[in-house]
This record gives C-alpha cells, structure tokens and sequence, in this order.
C-alpha cells in the first residue's frame, strides 16, 4: 500500500513543484480555505495555543494571527513540495543567509556545530545552508510512515550534502563522525515537547512552564561542539532571512541548560515579534500540568 500510494501521489507532488511561485502559492491558498474553513485542522489546538501565550489579547486578535498562521503554514506546505524541483540558484535567493561568515570562522577553528532553531518562520529550506559551508550537514528528524516518501526527502536533503537521521541516529553518527574527525553542522529543531517523565529540565515558555529537550547542548558539551542559535525571519511571501547568533566555542564551561534557556528564549523573542510565523498546531504546552514539584 506504501509503494502504491507513492506511484499515485508523486506525480501529482511533481507537477506542483514545477510551477512558477505565484502559481504555487494560488495553489496555497486554495489549500488554506480546504485546511482552515472546510476541514478545521488541529484549530481547536491553535485556539488554545494562541490564548495560552497571549491572554492579554482579545478574541479578535486571536482570530486574526490564527488565519495569518494557517495562511503561512499553507505556504511552507507547498514550500516544501516545491524542494523536488527548486533549482539551487533560485532557493539561494528566496532563504538568504546574513552572516554565513561566522560559520566559516567555526569551519577554520576545526568547529563542528550544534545548530538550534525553533519551528518558526521556515525550517523546509534550511538544507540550503550547505551549498554555502564546508561543514557535512546532520539534522534529527522525525522518520515518516511511508518509506518511499521518507526516501524523497532524505535524496532532497542529500543534495546539498545534508543528511537526515532520526533520534535513535543521532549519537552514534555524530560519535563516529568525531572519532573520524569529520566537521559537522548539526540541525536541530529542538523546541517541540519531550515526554513528561523523561524531561530533564522545565523552563518556562511563553509565560507557561514545559519540559524542554536538552539533547542538542548535552552532545555539544559532549563531543566538544560550539552551539549556535539561528535566527528565521520571514521578510514577504515566499523569502527568508537567517543570521546566525548566540555562538559559544566553547560549551564545556557553561552551566547545564544555560544554553538550552538562551536558544528557547530567543524563540519566544521571534514569536512576539510576528506570532503567525510559529507552528501552533504542536501540543507544545500538554504537559503544563505536570511539572515536578523539584521544578515550580
């Protein structure tokens, strides 16, 4: 059933991703009224996202970032459809990077990268970064559920020396890659919610306290990697802009979290600036709850 529902669908994913960019997003649009007025998707978990983080704002105003949101998340949907096909000339253009420069100081240093970025703005077309470093490209991700499309996007990734490895991958390919002294740039959208009972450390987010993954500091501190924060800002439809911030060398005498609580913070910094642009549709705050007497 995998390999059929591949064979029909494909195509279908194909002929979209090779239409100009105003077809693509009249196409978005099209998707946004099926997804936001016909289906409803997951609007009942924005809702109560939205009012969660901004109890100061009225019912209006929640409506208004709840339709701009969707409207966007639309937008990264037919984005990412669009990477079977995008030329690297044209990606280059449309997610610019403001200070590649820093990157290249960690590359002479002989510095692999702990990279750290919410799920904001756009995280689809940050494999671009490695048309523009040195640095052999990891990012963690979620294994899809069909094999065939979990292919296409490993061999999407796989073009600009990217490489997608999921949770359970992640220490043995980067202990490896120290041991054979390769350099590394290591992706991680680290602000989703780990489970409860396995949470290390809770901080609070968006006024509310959760359980936030620290994996990404631990192997940095770990293999002596340098953390770096990267900031996405989207300037118009279909364009983005990402600098590099925050950058520590030297993880080994920070103290546990600190960076963790940083990279969170400026989340929460990019969020109050344009809140649309965050992906409320993850149950990021279902364990507020449920947080350990050691942690209020």
């Amino acid at each position: 059933m995998q390999l059929i529902a591949y064979i029909i669908l494909y195509p279908f994913l194909w002929l979209i991703s090779i239409l100009p960019f105003k077809l693509l997003y009249m196409v978005s649009d099209a998707v946004y009224v099926l997804i936001y007025y016909i289906i409803g998707y997951r609007k009942k978990v924005v809702t109560s996202n939205l009012k969660l983080a901004f109890p100061e704002k009225s019912a209006n105003e929640i409506a208004l970032i709840q339709k701009k949101f969707y409207h966007h998340l639309c937008d990264m949907i037919l984005e990412a459809v669009k990477s079977i096909t995008i030329s690297e000339a044209e990606i280059k253009r449309r997610y610019i990077f403001t200070n590649v420069e820093e990157v290249h100081k960690l590359e002479k240093e002989n510095k692999s990268i702990v990279l750290l970025m919410g799920h904001y703005a756009s995280w689809e077309w940050i494999f671009i970064l490695q048309a523009h470093v040195n640095h052999k490209g990891y990012a963690v991700y979620k294994q899809l559920s069909n094999k065939y499309f979990d292919a296409l996007v490993k061999r999407i990734r796989a073009k600009y020396n990217s490489h997608l490895i999921t949770t359970k991958e992640t220490v043995p390919t980067l202990l490896r890659a120290k041991v054979n002294k390769e350099l590394t740039l290591n992706g991680f959208v680290f602000d989703q919610s780990p489970k409860a009972h396995k949470a290390l450390h809770w901080q609070n987010f968006m006024g509310v306290k959760v359980p936030v993954h620290v994996g990404a500091e631990v192997l940095a501190k770990r293999l002596g990697m340098a953390t770096v924060f990267l900031k996405v800002k989207k300037t118009k439809r279909g364009y983005y802009e990402a600098t590099f911030m925050d950058i520590i060398k030297d993880t080994s005498g920070i103290e546990n979290y600190q960076i963790t609580d940083l990279a969170l913070k400026r989340v929460e910094e990019q969020i109050y600036e344009a809140p649309e642009y965050y992906l409320w549709t993850h149950k990021r705050w279902k364990h507020m709850d449920k947080v350990p007497d050691s942690f209020l």
